[in-house]
C-alpha cells in the first residue's frame, strides 16, 4: 500500500513536491479556510455531513457510520470517474481533512490502493492550522519593514504596485484582505475572506520573503474592513519599521479617490449608508453634508470634505501615536495620480534609496 501518514511540518517543507493538495472536508469548511492551492474533493457535502452528525446523536454511532460509508464511497467514486484521466504514475497527492481522521483517510487510502503514493496529513486542517498560528509572529519579525505612510488618497497601493514591478518585495495587506481599508473600502464583488483565510494568505506571503531584502508595506490600523491585522506583524511593523513619507497634493489625492470608488458613482444611496456608519464620531450634521453631496453627484467635493474632515484628522492622529519618528523620515514625492508617475517615483527611489537597517 502507497499510504503515507506525515505530520503537518514535513508536509509544509515537501509542499511543492506533491502533485495536488486535496481537502476531503466539505465545502463549507473548505470556504472558510484550508491549505494554499488547495482543491475541495469533499467526501461529505454541507448537507450529508449534518445528516450523519444529526444519525449520530439522534439515532446511533452504528446507524451513522452505515449511512456515511456509502455516502462516502459514492462521492470518492464521483471523484475518481472526474478527476483521473490522464493522472500519471508517479503523480503524488496530499490528502488532508479537519483532524486527518476518517474522511481524508477514506480517500487517501482509495487513492493508494490505485497505486498512487499518497499522504495523509497527520492531524489535518487542524494541525496545518496550528503552524499558521505559531509561525506568523516569527516570520514577521525575522523581516525588515519599510513601511509607506501617506494620507488617504495618497497612492500608496499604487506606489506598492510600482515598487513590486521594480522587483522589490511587496507585502500588500490590502490585496490579502480583499478591502482598501478605508470605511469606504470594501471591493465590489469581492468578498472578504474569514480571518483564517486572511492569516493564511499571510503565512503564505511572509514564508516566501527574502529576510535579506527589506519588504515595503502599507501602513494600516489594527483592522482591514472586518478582519484584523495579526498584533506581531502590526507591533513590528511600527516598533521597528523604517517609515517613508508618500506625498501626494490635495488635487490628485482627490482625483485618485474619485478613479478608486468610482462604483458609488451609480449607487449614491449605498454611498451615504455607509457613511451613516460614521455619524457617531464625526455627527450627525457633518454627514449629511457629505450625503447631501454625493446624492447631488458632486462626488469632487464630496471627497475633498471626507479627506479634510475625516480621513486626515484620523490618520494624523494615528500615525502621532504609532509612528513617532515620522516628521523626520524620507519622503516619495508622486507628480500626480497617474499610475506612470507613481511608476517614475519607485524608479528615482531605487536609484536614490539610503540603505536599510536590518529587523
Amino acid at each position: 500500500m502507497s499510504l503515507h501518514p506525515i505530520p503537518a511540518p514535513a508536509a509544509l517543507a515537501a509542499y511543492a513536491g506533491y502533485g495536488a493538495i486535496i481537502d476531503a472536508r466539505s465545502p463549507a469548511e473548505f470556504a472558510e479556510d484550508h491549505l494554499p492551492g488547495a482543491v475541495n474533493w469533499p467526501v461529505l457535502d454541507n448537507e450529508q455531513r449534518i445528516i450523519v452528525g444529526t444519525t449520530y446523536v439522534q439515532v446511533s454511532a452504528l446507524e451513522a457510520r452505515k449511512i456515511g460509508a456509502a455516502m462516502v464511497a459514492r462521492n470518492i467514486a464521483d471523484h475518481l470517474d472526474r478527476e483521473m484521466s490522464g493522472l500519471p504514475k508517479d503523480w503524488r497527492p496530499l490528502v488532508y481533512c479537519w483532524r486527518g481522521g476518517q474522511r481524508s483517510g477514506s480517500l487517501a487510502w482509495f487513492l493508494s490502493q490505485i497505486g498512487f503514493r499518497t499522504a495523509q496529513l497527520q492531524g489535518g486542517y487542524k494541525a496545518f492550522r496550528a503552524v499558521v498560528r505559531e509561525q506568523l509572529a516569527p516570520l514577521s519579525q525575522a523581516l525588515s519593514f519599510t513601511v509607506l505612510c501617506g494620507r488617504t488618497g495618497s497612492g500608496k497601493t499604487r506606489l506598492l504596485q510600482a515598487l513590486a514591478r521594480q522587483g522589490e518585495q511587496v507585502l500588500d495587506l490590502e490585496a490579502l484582505a480583499c478591502h482598501r481599508g478605508s470605511v469606504l473600502g470594501a471591493v465590489q464583488d469581492q468578498p472578504q475572506p474569514t480571518q483564517k483565510g486572511f492569516e493564511t494568505r499571510l503565512w503564505q506571503a511572509l514564508r516566501g520573503f527574502d529576510p535579506a531584502r527589506p519588504v515595503w508595506v502599507e501602513n494600516e490600523s489594527a483592522k482591514i474592513g472586518v478582519l484584523r491585522v495579526p498584533e506581531p506583524l502590526l507591533a513590528h511593523m511600527q516598533a521597528r519599521g523604517r517609515c517613508v513619507q508618500v506625498r501626494l497634493s490635495d488635487p490628485e489625492r482627490v482625483r485618485l479617490l474619485l478613479e478608486d470608488y468610482a462604483q458609488w458613482f451609480t449607487q449614491p444611496e449605498a454611498f451615504c449608508s455607509v457613511l451613516d456608519g460614521l455619524i457617531e464620531l464625526r455627527g450627525r450634521e457633518t454627514v449629511g453634508r457629505w450625503q447631501a453631496l454625493a446624492r447631488a453627484g458632486r462626488w469632487a467635493e464630496c471627497f475633498a470634505l471626507l479627506m479634510a474632515e475625516h480621513y486626515d484628522p484620523l490618520y494624523d492622529r494615528s500615525t502621532r501615536r504609532h509612528f513617532g519618528a515620522l516628521a523626520d523620515a524620507p519622503e516619495i514625492a508622486v507628480a500626480s495620480s497617474a499610475q506612470s508617475d507613481f511608476d517614475a517615483a519607485a524608479v528615482a527611489w531605487m536609484r536614490a534609496a539610503p540603505p536599510s537597517s536590518g529587523p
